[in-house]
């Protein structure tokens, strides 16, 4: 009985079957009631029972589990790309990033929607990890991962993860009505993560793993995760970021 009622109550939480939940106690209520007397008229309990019956054959046609193929939910960095970053952002209010060294995310032209969009907003809040540049072991393992393992790399990592340090830097000093703010990660798991809104149920994760050897950098696979099609999976990414975030330094006040 216990695990019914957890189950439930994690049901209600996460605001799923609560059509089910509604015509179960509709139900239970008429039919106290229909036992303590004759208070319900038939032509309402006829009414109840047939939308309570509506409800549960429509929820029949509706999928458990995602029906598309692993493509559809595994593509590349053209995917991501195909829905602008712009277009993402503007009803955010909230945005993390973390990424080695988050240059294509973090173009100038994005930094600026990022300033006209989610620190716009007083409740806006941007968190970003990159990599330190200090932590020298890690910044030549990740020159390895993401350039030496490419056939046709684009850029350097160091110079870009200093392109990058650059526009966190002026996007942390110009005044903004939202929360900015940006830490310097030790190590690089292998991955990068993007997720906007991630406490709304309309809440996205993106995450590209670097993989061994790649072509091109928008070669690498990426997955785009939400509640509804994985509550687990989901959560489990947002705690990914929790903890980078957490084990990242603030910036030096050196520079």
């Amino acid at each position: 009985m216990r695990a019914v009622i957890r189950r439930i109550g994690h049901d209600l939480q996460h605001l799923r079957n609560i059509d089910a939940y509604a015509v179960a106690l509709l139900a239970f209520l008429f039919a106290v009631l229909s036992v303590t007397g004759d208070v319900l008229p038939d032509n309402v309990r006829w009414a109840a029972l047939l939308v309570g019956l509506g409800i549960l054959v429509f929820r029949v046609t509706i999928p458990d589990h995602y029906q598309g193929s692993l493509d559809d939910l595994l593509k590349d960095r053209t995917a991501f790309e195909d829905k602008a970053f712009p277009a993402r952002l503007r009803e955010a209010s909230e945005l993390w990033v973390f990424a080695p060294s988050a240059v294509n995310l973090l173009a100038p032209q994005n930094c600026e929607t990022i300033r006209t969009t989610v620190l716009a907003n007083p409740d806006g809040v941007v968190r970003v990890v990159v990599l330190d540049p200090a932590a020298e072991t890690a910044v030549q393992l990740a020159t390895r991962q993401l350039d030496d393992s490419l056939d046709f790399p684009s850029q350097l990592f160091p110079s870009a993860l200093e392109a990058t340090l650059r526009q966190l830097q002026r996007i942390a000093i110009r005044p903004a009505r939202g929360s900015f703010d940006y830490r310097l990660a030790a190590y690089n798991p292998g991955f990068s993560l993007v997720a906007i809104d991630p406490g709304t149920r309309q809440g996205v994760v993106i995450v590209e793993f670097h993989g061994f050897h790649n072509q091109v950098t928008s070669a690498r696979m990426h997955i785009e995760l939400t509640r509804a099609l994985s509550e687990q999976w989901y959560t489990y990414w947002l705690g990914q970021f929790d903890r980078i975030w957490r084990a990242a330094q603030p910036p030096r006040a050196d520079g």
